[in-house]
């Protein structure tokens, strides 16, 4: 996949993973952020358990990447402490 494609999959899946975890998003540069390493631990994650990792720009994609958000996203809220409600 493209660097702008990883940044774009990235921005959805944060954006909807800051929503399942917290309701009120981290901000776009963490979302981004948040989403792209998301993206990287959902596939690991899901291969893991045999499933096919991040294929492209698609919904499957989206789905392994939102996963992997919102593990991101509940360890680090476990890590800084933060006081929003998981």
């Amino acid at each position: 996949m493209s660097i702008l494609a990883w940044i774009v999959l990235g921005l959805i899946a944060g954006f909807i993973g800051s929503k399942i975890v917290n309701k009120s998003g981290e901000g776009l540069i963490l979302d981004i952020v948040l989403g792209i390493v998301g993206a990287v631990v959902g596939g690991y994650l899901f291969t893991l358990f045999g499933a096919a990792p991040v294929t492209g720009l698609n919904l499957y994609s989206l789905l392994v990447a939102i996963v992997g958000a919102v593990v991101v996203l509940v360890v680090y809220h476990m890590i800084t402490g933060s006081s929003r409600r998981i």
